[in-house]
C-alpha cells in the first residue's frame, strides 16, 4: 500500500479517536511536501476544523502527535499554518526501493480468471487504401490503452473491425478493372495496400474529369456527381456485390487479400497486434437482421421510400437512418451487428472503442440503439474519443493522394534516426545489423512517444525531426537514459561488483536520492490513474519526469566511483530500479528500450 493511502487511513482513525467523528478516506487531502519545506508528505487540515473546534495550528499539532505515536513509518512532523508536514522514515523509503528493484511486477496488478474482461477495438481500416498517419495514432493509442488495462489487473481482448465493403472499395475495384491492365503487387513490386490505394486515387481523378465534362454539357454540379459514368459503375458493382455476383466477389476477394497482406507488414513494423479481427462483410447482415427485428417490435419505423429509421428525438438526438430505401446497410447497421457478434463470442465486461472525436455522435447513437434493441450492455459501451493528428503542412485527403502513408512515415523516421545518431556519434562500434535494429528502435520509440505523450483528447501536430531530439521530452532521451543505466550496471558486473538487495539502513539519503525513491513509489498509482482515465500520456509524462530526475542525480552523485561500498550498492540498486520502472512504463506505450545506445 502506498504511503498516501496509509496516511489517509490513519487520519480517518485519528479523527475518530480525537474528535469522535467519522470522515471518508477520499476526503483526506495528502500531497507531496513542497521542496522548500521540511518533510515528505503534507496533510491539509482545514476540512477538520469543524470537528476540532480549534485553530488550524492546534488541529494540525494534535493530528501530528497522534500519527507520530501510532504510525511507525512517521518519524517526525512540523506545522505551518493549516498544513501538517510529515517526515517518513528512511526504512519505508528503502522498502519501496527494494520492491521496485526485486519485483518484476512492481506497479502492475495480475489478472485472474475472475478478472473483468475488457475488449478494446482499434485500427478499423478501410480496404481501399494503406494505413496512414491518422491510423498510426489510433493504433498506438489502442495498443497502449490495452496494455494499461492489462496492467491494472484486467483480462484483455484486442480487436479490429475491417471495413471491407461499401462504395469506397468498389471505387478501387472499378478503377483496377477499367485501367489496371492486370497489375498485381508481384508484377509491380508495389505493396498490396499501396497498389489498391493508387487505384482509389486514380478513380477520383477520372471521376472529377467526368464531372467537369458533364458540367460543361449543362448539368448542375450535383447532377454531374450523380450521373458521372465512373460513380454509376461503382454503384452497380456494389449492388452486384450485395447480390453475391461471382465475378465481383472474386475481384473483391483478390484485391482485399492484397490489402490484408500489406496491412500485416505495417502492423508488424508498428508493433501492434490483435486477438480477433472482424470483417464488416460478415457483420452487416447480422446488423440488418437486428434492425428488421427492431422494426417488427416497433422500436424503429419505415418511411414511404422503404428506408428504415430510428427516432431518437426523445433522447435529445435526431432521427437516424438504419437501412437505405434499397435495403442496403449503413455504418450504424454494421456496428450493431459487430457489437452483437462480439458479445456472443466473448463474455465482455466492458467494450472500449478507440475512434476519433469526429465519431462522438455516432457512438452516442449506437449506445442508445443497442439499449433500445434490448442488449443490457448497450449503455456500458465506452467511446475513447481522441483528437486528430496533422503534419506541419496541413490536413490529408485519401482520395487526392495527399495522405502520409504509415509505411512511408516509419521509413522516414528510421532515416531521421540514422542521420541524427551519426551526427551525434552515439552508435560507434556497432555491426550493420545492430545499427539497423537500433535505428528502428529509436525511430519507433520517437514516433510512439511523441504521439502518446500528448493528452489524447487534444488535436496534435506531428513533427518527425522534433520527435527524434536526444534531449527534452522525447522517446530517444528516455531510451538513452535507460541505455546509460544499463551501461553502468554492465561496468559494475565487469568490475566484479555484485548488487545486493540488502540495503544498509546506516547510509544517509541525499535529498535527490529520496526524491527519486518517492518518484518510484508513485509508479503503481500512476498506472492506476492511466487506467482510470484511459490516458497513455499519464505514463509518458511520469517516465519523462523520472528520467529527468535521474539525470540530475547522475550528474551530482558518483555511482561506480563511490568509495563507500554500502552507498555504492545503494546507488546501483536505485539506478537499476529506475531502469526497471522505465522499461515497464515504456512497455505500456509499446516502446522498446535498447541495452546500448
Amino acid at each position: 500500500m502506498h504511503i498516501d493511502q496509509i496516511i489517509k487511513e490513519k487520519v480517518v482513525e485519528a479523527i475518530q479517536a480525537l474528535y469522535a467523528q467519522q470522515v471518508e478516506t477520499d476526503s483526506v487531502q495528502v500531497q507531496n511536501t513542497r521542496k522548500d519545506v521540511e518533510g515528505d508528505m503534507t496533510i491539509v487540515v482545514f476540512p477538520f476544523l469543524r470537528f476540532s473546534k480549534q485553530s488550524p495550528e492546534q488541529t494540525a499539532t494534535q493530528l501530528g502527535e497522534y500519527l507520530k505515536e501510532n504510525v511507525d513509518l512517521i518519524e517526525d512532523f512540523s506545522v505551518i499554518k493549516g498544513f501538517l508536514n510529515l517526515t517518513i522514515s528512511k526504512e519505508y523509503w528503502l522498502s519501496v526501493l527494494g520492491a521496485a528493484f526485486l519485483d518484476p511486477e512492481f506497479g502492475f496488478q495480475k489478472a485472474s480468471e475472475e478478472s473483468p474482461l475488457v475488449m478494446v477495438e482499434y485500427s478499423s481500416p478501410n480496404t481501399n487504401k494503406p494505413l496512414h498517419l491518422g491510423h498510426i495514432r489510433n493504433n498506438l493509442l489502442g495498443f497502449s490503452i490495452g496494455e494499461i488495462i492489462k496492467a491494472n489487473g484486467n483480462r484483455l481482448v484486442k480487436t479490429n473491425i475491417v471495413n471491407d465493403r461499401g462504395i469506397h472499395i468498389c471505387k478501387s475495384m472499378y478503377a483496377w478493372k477499367q485501367w489496371g491492365e492486370g497489375k498485381t503487387p508481384e508484377s509491380t513490386g508495389i505493396k498490396g495496400d499501396h497498389l489498391v490505394g493508387d487505384f482509389y486515387v486514380l478513380f477520383d481523378k477520372h471521376y472529377k474529369a467526368e464531372i467537369e465534362e458533364l458540367v460543361g454539357q449543362g448539368l448542375s454540379k450535383g447532377e454531374a456527381e450523380q450521373q458521372a459514368p465512373s460513380i454509376v459503375a461503382a454503384r452497380e458493382m456494389l449492388r452486384k456485390w450485395e447480390a453475391k455476383d461471382p465475378e465481383v466477389i472474386k475481384l473483391w476477394e483478390m484485391m482485399n487479400q492484397w490489402v490484408y497482406e500489406g496491412f500485416d507488414v505495417t502492423y508488424k513494423e508498428l508493433g501492434v497486434d490483435f486477438d480477433k479481427i472482424y470483417y464488416e462483410s460478415d457483420t452487416y447482415l447480422v446488423g440488418k437482421d437486428e434492425v428488421l427485428r427492431g422494426l417488427e417490435e416497433g422500436v424503429f419505423y419505415r418511411r414511404d421510400d422503404e428506408s428504415v429509421w430510428a427516432d431518437l428525438t426523445s433522447e435529445g438526438l435526431d432521427e437516424k437512418i438504419l437501412l437505405r430505401s434499397d435495403g442496403t446497410s449503413v455504418y450504424m447497421t454494421q456496428d450493431i451487428g459487430t457489437a452483437k457478434l462480439r458479445f456472443n463470442d466473448y463474455k465482455i465486461d466492458k467494450m472500449v472503442y478507440v475512434v476519433g472525436n469526429e465519431q462522438n455522435y455516432h457512438f452516442q447513437v449506437l449506445s442508445v440503439l443497442l439499449d433500445k434493441l434490448g442488449f443490457d450492455w448497450g449503455k456500458g459501451l465506452y467511446h475513447f474519443s481522441y483528437g486528430m493528428v496533422e503534419l506541419p503542412h496541413g490536413k490529408m485527403k485519401s482520395r487526392e493522394g495527399t495522405v502520409v502513408d504509415a509505411d512511408d512515415l516509419m521509413a522516414e523516421m528510421i532515416e531521421v534516426a540514422r542521420k541524427t545518431s551519426e551526427e551525434l556519434g552515439k552508435l560507434e562500434g556497432y555491426t550493420e545489423a545492430e545499427l539497423a535494429e537500433t535505428y528502428k528502435t529509436i525511430a519507433l520509440g520517437a514516433l510512439k512517444y511523441f504521439m502518446l505523450k500528448v493528452d489524447p483528447k487534444k488535436n496534435m501536430l506531428f513533427n518527425p525531426e522534433e520527435s527524434i531530439d536526444f534531449n527534452g521530452n522525447t522517446g530517444p532521451f528516455i531510451q538513452y537514459t535507460y541505455a546509460r543505466i544499463r551501461s553502468v550496471i554492465r561496468k559494475a558486473n565487469d568490475n566484479g561488483i555484485e548488487l545486493s538487495e540488502k540495503l544498509s539502513e546506516q547510509i544517509a539519503l541525499s535529498d535527490k536520492e529520496k526524491e527519486l525513491i518517492k518518484s518510484l513509489s508513485l509508479f503503481p498509482s500512476v498506472v492506476k490513474e492511466a487506467g482510470d482515465t484511459y490516458s497513455p500520456a499519464v505514463i509518458a509524462n511520469y517516465i519523462y519526469a523520472l528520467v529527468k530526475e535521474f539525470n540530475q542525480f547522475y550528474h551530482d552523485h558518483s555511482i561506480l566511483g563511490e568509495q563507500d561500498d554500502a552507498v555504492r550498492n545503494f546507488r546501483l540498486v536505485l539506478s537499476k530500479a529506475i531502469a526497471n520502472t522505465v522499461q515497464k512504463g515504456m512497455s505500456l506505450l509499446g516502446i522498446k528500450v535498447p541495452e546500448r545506445m
